[in-house]
C-alpha cells in the first residue's frame, strides 16, 4: 500500500469574516495561542511524514510566501500554487495545481487553513482510496455556527441527505482526495469542492468519519478571540503543531 506523502493547504481566500485583520494579513498568518495559524498545519503534517506541501494562494500572496519560504525552516518542501486576483475556489485550486505539477498526481490530504485541530495526521497517512472512490471526509459534531450539519454518514458513506435517523454531521475541513475528485473541470475554471462532492455522494465514491478532537472554525473575530482565550488557559498540550 503506497503511503500517503502530499498535502495541500487550502491559503487563498481573503479572509473577509476577520477584516479589518485581514486587510493587510493574509488569514492563514492571523496568529492562533503566538504561532500563525498555518504553521500549525505545515509542523503537524510534517510529525505526521508529509514531506511535500502544496499550498495555493492569491490575497496577499506575496506576504505569505515571503513568509514561508521554501518550506526548509520547518523541514518540508513547499510547492506554490498562485493563482490570480479572485481565487479559483476549492476545487479549482486543486486542478490548478494538479495542473502546473504543483501537485503530484496522486492521492493527498486536503487541509483548510482558517481551522485549529489537534487531530492528528498521521493518522490518514495509510489511508488507502478504493478503485472508483474519490474521497474520505473527517467530520465533527455539529459546532453552535453550523448546527444544521453537512453530511451525514450512513455505513462510512456520506451523503448530503439524511437517511432514516443518520445524523448530519460538520465537515471538518480535513480529507483525503483523489485528484480525480477535479478530473471534468478546465483551466481558469473556479469551482467549490462542495459541488463535486455531492455529486460524488449518490455513486458511493465518497466516505467519511467523525473525529472528536479539539477543533474550531477560525473564521471570525469572535471565535479567533475564543481559541486564543482557550489556549491561554489550557495550552496547547501533546499538539504536534507547537
Amino acid at each position: 500500500m503506497a503511503k500517503i506523502t502530499q498535502a495541500m493547504i487550502l491559503a487563498a481566500g481573503k479572509g473577509t469574516r476577520l477584516r479589518p485583520l485581514t486587510l493587510e494579513t493574509p488569514k492563514p498568518l492571523v496568529e492562533v495561542g503566538g504561532q500563525p495559524l498555518i504553521i500549525w498545519h505545515i509542523k503537524a503534517l510534517k510529525a505526521a511524514g508529509i514531506s511535500d506541501i502544496t499550498i495555493n494562494v492569491s490575497w496577499l500572496a506575496e506576504k505569505l510566501m515571503a513568509r514561508l519560504g521554501d518550506g526548509s525552516e520547518f523541514g518540508v518542501t513547499l510547492h506554490w500554487s498562485v493563482e490570480d486576483d479572485e481565487p479559483l475556489e476549492t476545487a479549482g485550486g486543486i486542478f490548478n495545481a494538479l495542473h502546473h505539477d504543483k501537485l503530484q498526481d496522486a492521492p493527498f490530504i486536503l487541509v483548510n487553513s482558517d481551522i485549529w485541530t489537534t487531530y492528528d495526521f498521521a493518522r490518514l497517512t495509510d489511508y488507502e482510496l478504493g478503485a472508483d472512490q474519490l474521497a474520505h471526509l473527517i467530520m465533527i459534531d455539529n459546532p453552535q455556527h453550523n448546527d444544521g450539519g453537512d453530511f451525514a454518514i450512513m455505513n462510512g458513506l456520506a451523503n448530503e441527505q439524511a437517511i432514516a435517523n443518520a445524523q448530519k454531521h460538520t465537515f471538518a475541513g480535513i480529507s483525503v482526495l483523489s485528484p480525480n475528485i477535479v478530473a471534468d473541470l478546465v483551466e481558469g475554471q473556479a469551482a467549490p469542492l462542495g459541488v463535486l462532492l455531492k455529486k460524488a455522494m449518490p455513486k458511493f465514491q465518497v466516505t467519511a468519519e467523525v473525529m472528536t478532537d479539539n477543533w474550531i472554525d477560525v473564521g471570525t473575530p469572535e471565535r479567533l478571540a475564543e481559541i486564543n482565550e482557550y489556549l491561554a488557559k489550557k495550552g496547547v498540550g501533546e499538539h504536534l503543531g507547537a
